[in-house]
């Protein structure tokens, strides 16, 4: 008996053990790559928060100079154009 071929049967160990490792590649990948975005993500966020902080403080220090006399009148004058009362107004011609 001993001289007989053996059937060979299929071995589904190292297929298997290909697919599981192939999977968790993916899912490691996969993962990787989300991190990544989620990395560029906080970064933009960061970003915006430290522009806002800025203007946030820019305009506090132009509130605080609003209850300044002499601040709402150069405002008065260099935007609005307006003037004392018996001032003329003086105007460049523009060429």
């Amino acid at each position: 008996m001993e001289g007989r071929k053996r059937k060979r049967r299929f071995d589904f160990f190292v297929p298997l053990m290909a697919i599981i490792i192939g999977y968790f590649a993916f899912v490691l990948v996969s993962q990787q790559v989300h991190l990544g975005q989620l990395a560029e993500n906080q970064a933009a966020a960061e970003a915006r928060l430290s522009a806002a902080q800025e203007e946030n403080e820019a305009l506090k220090e132009e509130k605080a100079a609003l209850s300044d006399p002499a601040y709402i009148e150069k405002i008065a004058r260099e935007e609005l154009g307006m003037t004392r009362h018996g001032e003329l107004p003086y105007t460049t011609a523009r060429k």
